[in-house]
């Protein structure tokens, strides 16, 4: 049986990039007709992404696959690790959740076991593809963690993968990360060490020719590209870091509609409001006070990885009393998934899933209880916006397709309209009025017409004219795939990239 090539990206750190260069290696690759997919054993998020089979696995690797054109499986991301709280995290395994553990003994008892898992997974893989791309986590050089290693270095040896290390020049001592890193690898760990990549450069390159020199010759590895910092990626986050360097960039205060994101303390699916960004009219940012919050036109409760607790968040902040004047002066509030149940009047956690908290007020904008089971629902969903909201008749009938990922079950406690109908039953709900809406679909927003339409109505409200141009999404995320394998090709050496995976 023939085995796919491989290749890993691992990183002198977290947050250098690993993520968006193994997704710009996967998309040219493809380009170079090349059967490609990605892999990476154990990841760490609460952005996930759940693959057509119902199952879920970490965002990027989700992100990944659609760059290699194919449809991500479990095999992509064996193991994912959902963090609950201080020190303890939800593990799912091949999409499934299996328990709640602690740190300790996730990585005293479980990782022993997990090797089989990660590598048969790899092994399934290979025999599908001609080339997988590894990604590693944070760094391989933590002394304290790598008896356990199952992701970086002790991956590589497992799948005979050329190791490439990347290192980010925007946070400064580059050349310190990178001989660090080399110097507290063991022997065999750094011969696998093939290539540098330099990521998010700005400036003049010749006046880092010296140090690149001086690096090449230190260590006997080539530099195989400086990659330029490229602004405005288009190409969906996984890590919630990213929140806050959103929140210092500077924003088009000229944007006719104002959205802001609570920024919870455990927000998950972030990427749920990527496309209200995109879209030409809104300004789109994350608040996390009531200072940040301001006077937004629309306030956005997204997914959380455990309700109450955040839900108490929002009242020890003050920002529930913010929400609640915001709703009072008559404008728009949207939830999802978890926003959706904090919405709701009562939430019950008899089996403690969540929290040490039996049961929690909700919001209370929605006649709506929800209850905290073990069994979790991930699933691909489809259907259509609801009719019978005599303040939604625009988009009454419109196609919906998104994904739940939730342990609550949500139930009326009074009349109320649905938001959607999927599978032939109500899911969702919209206030009397019309202005507060929550649903458990993630991707809401994805759906073009929808969102165009629902920007629109708040757009009227404001007297302000429609814009009749649909911003399609879609289309918008794979050119942003093209768009970052053009730049990473054109300053990285592909020659040496595929001496290296081809092991020459």
């Amino acid at each position: 049986m023939n085995k796919a090539s491989t290749i890993m990206v691992q990183g002198t750190a977290s947050d250098v990039g690993k993520s968006v260069l193994t997704t710009a290696l996967c998309r040219i690759f493809l380009q170079d007709g090349r059967k490609t997919a990605p892999f990476k054993s154990q990841n760490m998020a609460l952005n996930s992404y759940v693959t057509l089979d119902g199952k879920e696995i970490g965002r990027a690797q989700g992100v990944q696959a659609e760059a290699c054109g194919i449809a991500a499986t479990t095999d992509m991301n064996p193991i994912l690790i959902k963090p609950t709280g201080e020190m303890k995290a939800q593990i799912v395994v091949h999409g499934r959740p299996l328990e709640e553990m602690s740190a300790w003994r996730y990585r005293e008892e479980y990782i022993p076991l997990a090797e089989g898992i990660v590598r048969e997974a790899l092994d399934r893989l290979r025999a599908e593809h001609d080339i997988i791309v590894l990604e590693g986590a944070g760094s391989p050089a933590e002394i304290n963690l790598k008896d356990r290693d199952i992701v970086n270095m002790r991956m590589a040896q497992w799948a005979d993968a050329p190791v490439v290390l990347v290192a980010d020049i925007d946070r400064g001592g580059v050349f310190a990360s990178i001989v660090g890193t080399m110097e507290l690898l063991e022997e065999d760990e750094r011969s696998r060490v093939k290539g540098f990549i330099i990521n998010k450069f700005r400036g003049d390159i010749s006046l880092l020719q010296s140090g690149l020199d001086w690096l090449e010759e230190r260590t006997g590895i080539p530099v195989l590209g400086v990659i330029p910092y490229l602004p405005r990626l288009d190409i969906e986050a996984e890590d919630s870091v990213v929140l806050e360097k959103r929140a210092d960039q500077d924003a088009d205060k000229n944007k006719e509609i104002d959205i802001a994101v609570i920024r919870l303390p455990r927000i998950s699916n972030f990427t749920d409001c990527d496309p209200l960004e995109a879209e030409p009219d809104v300004l789109l940012r994350y608040a996390g006070s009531v200072d940040e919050l301001g006077h937004p036109d629309i306030i956005l409760i997204p997914g959380s990885k455990n309700t109450l607790e955040d839900l108490l968040f929002l009242r020890k902040t003050g920002l529930a009393d913010a929400i609640a004047k915001h709703v009072a002066e008559g404008r728009w509030l949207a939830g999802i998934c978890g926003g959706y149940q904090m919405l709701g009047r009562k939430l019950h956690d008899p089996y403690q899933v969540e929290s040490a908290q039996i049961e929690a007020n909700g919001l209370g904008y929605l006649p709506l209880a929800t209850a905290f089971y073990p069994d979790k629902r991930t699933e691909r969903v489809s259907g259509a916006v609801a009719k019978g909201h005599p303040d939604w008749p625009a988009m009454q009938g419109f196609a919906i397709e998104g994904y739940e990922i939730h342990m609550g079950q949500t139930t009326p406690l009074a009349q109320v309209h649905p938001l959607l109908t999927i599978n032939g039953q109500p899911e969702g709900a919209v206030s009397e009025d019309g202005l507060v809406f929550g649903t458990y679909v993630h991707g809401i927003f994805h759906n073009d017409d929808f969102r165009r339409q629902y920007l629109n109505m708040v757009r009227a409200r404001k007297n302000l004219a429609p814009i009749e141009e649909i911003l399609r999404f879609r289309s918008r995320q794979l050119e942003a795939f093209d768009r970052l394998a053009a730049h990473v090709r054109a300053h990285l050496d592909m020659e040496k990239v595929y001496g290296i995976l081809n092991k020459e």
